[in-house]
């Protein structure tokens, strides 16, 4: 899976957040819709311009940004 080939960061659109290639939909969102309890077939479903490569293209991007150390795990603040 190439994830390039479905996302795309464009400084003149969502100011330059990652978001699926020909769309306005971030990768954001995508992980957010998830994140409150979405299921893969309520995202293709509400969002009919999806396809389940696409998504799989995002969990590929969120990977690769955890390996190379983009995202990290929140440290707790201590009192």
């Amino acid at each position: 899976m190439n994830w390039q080939d479905y996302i795309v960061s464009d400084k003149e659109v969502l100011l330059g957040k990652p978001t699926i290639k020909g769309t306005r939909i971030s990768v954001e969102h995508i992980v957010g819709l998830l994140a409150q309890g979405w299921t893969e077939n309520e995202i293709l479903e509400n969002f009919p311009r999806l396809t389940k490569e696409t998504l799989q293209a995002v969990f590929a991007y969120i990977q690769e940004c955890m390996h190379d150390g983009l995202l990290f795990t929140p440290t707790k603040k201590t009192a």
